[in-house]
């Protein structure tokens, strides 16, 4: 899930958000407990800069288990691609971890990603913020629920964001994710065709080269979809993954300028990842079976 048509830079931004999705909308379920719960703002821009363009806001769903610079690398170049293609204006952008519901080998529990995702946040960005409410379900959420959720917050309980002139207008929300989950998207049987038209459809996904990924093909299938799906070029190819981290970590090999100073000794403190089962929700079928070769060769995935 983690992580950040033949569309090039130049292309069509994603379809404006019709009228009638950001009225009436009632609130996702949430399951859990949410009487702390507080949706972040504190970096999200009220004013929009250019009424001309479109406030946008980017989510990046996924595990973050641990959180690699590369998840955020994804967000610079999403901006950089956004100011120089498009008339779209970013006013915010989120990290929503998975919650412990989320049964994958490797996955710290949820506190201690939502933690990391934090502190990384705080220590190296001015404008990205972390959104817990995925995170602290005791059910699944699948992805389409969280975009709805965000744009529940946004464009209902805030009114979406207001323009130079005072006037509100609606906010768009977009997923924000690596090549490999729109792999997972043209794949018979992974996604269900009712959530690629909810998530494709209706708020739109910025994908995120990555090495090993062959996106022409992935994007084929997925052709319904192709005015909502951008693809951001990597200048500088980076393929770091939660995945390898987890195993440096496990053969004490070194991640420094891989993960964030303060996210290396989080995990140092809290002793994340030095066994296949540490910290993990899913201690018994967590066996991680690459070798220190397939981190040097560069075949392991995320």
């Amino acid at each position: 899930m983690q992580s950040p048509l033949s569309l090039v830079p130049g292309g069509n931004p994603p379809n404006p958000v019709p009228e009638n999705q950001s009225n009436g909308i009632s609130p996702p379920s949430a399951p859990n407990d949410m009487t702390t719960y507080t949706f972040p703002e504190n970096r999200l821009r009220g004013v929009l800069r250019d009424s001309s363009k479109t406030p946008l806001v980017l989510v990046a769903c996924g595990s973050f288990s641990p959180i690699t610079y590369l998840h955020l690398r994804m967000f610079e170049m999403a901006a950089d691609y956004v100011k120089f293609n498009h008339e779209f204006e970013i006013i915010g952008s989120y990290l929503s971890p998975v919650s412990d519901s989320y049964k994958k080998a490797g996955l710290a529990s949820a506190e201690h990603r939502l933690r990391m995702c934090e502190i990384a946040v705080d220590e190296t960005s001015d404008w990205l913020m972390l959104d817990k409410w995925e995170g602290i379900q005791k059910i699944y959420q699948p992805t389409a629920i969280v975009l709805d959720h965000f744009n529940y917050e946004i464009n209902e309980v805030r009114g979406g964001v207001e323009t130079a002139d005072g006037k509100r207008k609606p906010v768009r929300v977009a997923l924000l994710a690596g090549a490999d989950l729109i792999q997972t998207m043209s794949t018979p049987g992974v996604w269900s065709d009712k959530d690629l038209d909810h998530i494709l459809g209706r708020y739109g996904t910025f994908i995120v080269e990555r090495t090993g990924t062959d996106i022409d093909d992935a994007l084929a299938s997925l052709q319904p979809w192709k005015e909502n799906i951008y693809v951001i070029q990597q200048l500088i190819q980076n393929d770091v993954s939660s995945t390898k981290i987890r195993l440096f970590l496990k053969r004490e090999m070194s991640v420094h300028y891989l993960v964030p100073p303060s996210v290396i000794r989080y995990i140092e403190q809290h002793g994340l990842y030095e066994d296949d089962g540490a910290g993990s929700t899913n201690e018994k079928d967590g066996k991680e079976k690459s070798t220190t070769k397939d981190l040097v060769s560069g075949s392991s995935s995320s």
